[in-house]
């Protein structure tokens, strides 16, 4: 008799800030035995054409996805993820551009900084152990391990890369509006990423972040995630069956910058039922 089927529509790949190529992605669903995958880079959606196409191969469903950081309604800024989208569509592209721009911007503020600070490192080096991804922090933070700045991906970020570092810039971002418009125009759905992480903590401040978004067209709340205690996930569940939205989950697996989040499981113990998978495909076929 054939068991319960599991998902993870959170994840990162070589395209972002992540280790494992889009296929290798794939193969570790196939290990793992993760029925259905998405894969939601930061920023941009060029690693989605070679999963889609490996997932056919290997016979586990795949979902085009994304991931943007970006102005919240109500202050500050949560992060968003588009499910469904067609990655070639060139209103989103143009966009991401854009915010890719201001990533490069923010990265080479980042770098004089740590100069300032003392660390011998340059942009140079930060691209070539990116290679052809899209250069983020965790690139800078390999280097400064490199470097023997650090010792390990946290206490680079601790120190120096995380909003409270020394180094840290902000970046350009879409407003929540802008950006849940373009994945509805690109033929996908918005969902609200980890809201654990945004400090949305009790119903009422889910609440108060979430009208607003659902105003410009939010339809889902990941309410399954690494970090969420059983407690919190089950407060997520029900505000979504309350607001009417989609409830999805996922891992956020990046492979070796976060060695203690496996795919599919999280920390081992996460577990997202296969029917938010098909209560997602069906509200996309509706679009």
């Amino acid at each position: 008799m054939t068991g319960p089927k599991w998902i993870d529509l959170h994840m990162h790949s070589t395209f972002s800030d992540g280790t494992a190529t889009p296929s290798q992605l794939v193969d570790l669903a196939r290990a793992t035995g993760t029925a259905a995958i998405a894969l939601t880079d930061h920023d941009t959606a060029d690693g989605v054409p070679e999963l889609l196409e490996a997932g056919r191969r290997k016979g586990i469903e795949t979902l085009a996805g994304i991931e943007l950081s970006v102005e919240s309604p109500c202050g500050g800024s949560v992060h968003l993820l588009g499910y469904g989208i067609d990655p070639f569509f060139h209103p989103l592209r143009e966009a991401l551009d854009r915010v890719l721009r201001g990533r490069e911007e923010r990265n080479e503020k980042i770098v004089r900084r740590l100069q300032m600070l003392g660390v011998r490192l340059n942009m140079d080096e930060v691209r070539a152990v990116a290679g052809e991804d899209v250069v983020g922090r965790p690139h800078i933070a390999q280097i400064l391990i490199e470097k023997g700045a650090v010792e390990t991906f946290e206490e680079a970020f601790d120190r120096y890369l995380a909003r409270s570092g020394a180094a840290y810039y902000d970046r350009y971002r879409l407003d929540a509006q802008t950006a849940i418009g373009l994945l509805d125009a690109a033929g996908g759905l918005a969902v609200l990423a980890h809201p654990h992480l945004s400090h949305l903590d009790s119903m009422e401040e889910v609440e108060a972040v979430i009208r607003p978004l659902m105003d410009a067209g939010l339809r889902g709340l990941e309410a399954y995630y690494s970090e969420h205690t059983d407690e919190q996930t089950q407060m997520y569940l029900e505000v979504a069956a309350h607001f009417g939205l989609l409830a999805t989950g996922g891992s956020d697996f990046h492979g070796l910058v976060r060695p203690g989040v496996m795919l599919g499981r999280g920390h081992g113990d996460l577990r997202v039922p296969y029917r938010h998978f098909e209560r997602l495909k069906e509200a996309i076929e509706k679009k």
